[in-house]
């Protein structure tokens, strides 16, 4: 066994056990996922994704499995943060983690409410920060919309900069032509961190029919398939910002881990693999202990960006 703290890790002034982390959407509430995984022993938790009131998603069918990994357009679907703040919080008063809280919004003015809502709960209810998805492909309004113009990203995060003082993660698009330049508005307009990517825009057809499977038609591409495109874009991010990077995109193994934070990231979320394995963050967090004894590694941070080219 290693000294622990060799797994400590900080974003945005959040303090980390260790920095495997759960991807917002893939976890739910936290609660479904404890008869499996030790919530203890997670970096963080990042939660469903929350709107300020209730939304129902999509039509179904809303999920489609696709060659190495998924595609969804869910929609949002959550209870909305009255329910989130009163039914789902209260929850993780017992455990030691961090709850990072995920939110989204059709206008600016919701984004702003719902970060207020939440910050005056914060101490009270243990939430650690806030998550700014602006990446989402399944919505009809706000989502990716601000994340894939480096005006809107500025405008919606340096917005929301103003009116807090939690540590804002915002969570970045791959569906961009260069996410170096939507990273550095980001940054700009007063992100602590940076989370990339989310998924990938796709869509699947019935020969049959000859209809889209989905009945949203596109939906966002996320699994093994997507891990080259999202390594490269961390790699990219990470010589271009100051602020820690969280990788996400289709890891499934520790290797995957560790090749995201060897390309920069300082911290990484899992996503679809809660989906297969509801144990793999458990396994992960053991499998990075592991690989720091085998190369006498004293700190996980030493790995971050440490690819050579």
């Amino acid at each position: 066994m290693i000294d622990k703290t060799c797994l400590k890790a900080e974003i945005a002034g959040i303090k980390l056990k260790n920095p495997v982390m759960t991807a917002s959407g893939t976890f739910g509430y936290g609660q479904e996922y404890a008869p499996f995984v030790d919530l203890n022993r997670l970096g963080a938790i990042i939660l469903k994704g929350i709107t300020l009131k209730p939304k129902r998603g999509n039509p179904p069918p809303r999920v489609i499995e696709t060659p190495s990994g998924m595609l969804n357009a869910i929609g949002l679907q959550n209870v909305g943060v009255e329910v989130l703040i009163k039914e789902k919080l209260p929850y993780f008063k017992k455990f030691n983690t961090p709850v990072i809280i995920n939110i989204s919004g059709d206008t600016i003015e919701e984004y702003l409410e719902l970060t207020r809502r939440l910050g005056e709960v914060s101490k009270e209810m243990g939430v650690a920060g806030l998550e700014v998805n602006i990446s989402c492909p399944n919505v009809k309004k706000g989502g990716m919309a601000w994340g894939t113009d480096a005006k809107a990203t500025y405008e919606i995060v340096s917005s929301i900069r103003k009116v807090t003082a939690l540590p804002l993660i915002v969570k970045l698009t791959p569906n961009v032509t260069d996410i170096k330049i939507i990273a550095q508005a980001a940054e700009e307009a007063g992100a602590d961190a940076l989370s990339l990517i989310n998924t990938l825009m796709g869509m699947v057809v019935d020969i049959d029919s000859r209809r889209p499977k989905l009945a949203n038609v596109s939906g966002g591409l996320s699994g093994p398939a997507v891990k080259p495109v999202a390594l490269w874009m961390v790699w990219q991010v990470f010589q271009t910002v100051n602020i820690p990077i969280i990788g996400i995109g289709g890891m499934i193994k520790v290797e995957d881990a560790l090749e995201f934070i060897i390309a920069g990231a300082r911290a990484i979320e899992i996503g679809t693999a809660n989906f297969v394995n509801p144990r793999v963050t458990i396994e992960i967090i053991e499998g990075i202990e592991k690989y720091l004894i085998e190369n006498n590694i004293k700190d996980i941070t030493k790995l971050v960006g440490s690819m050579k080219i």
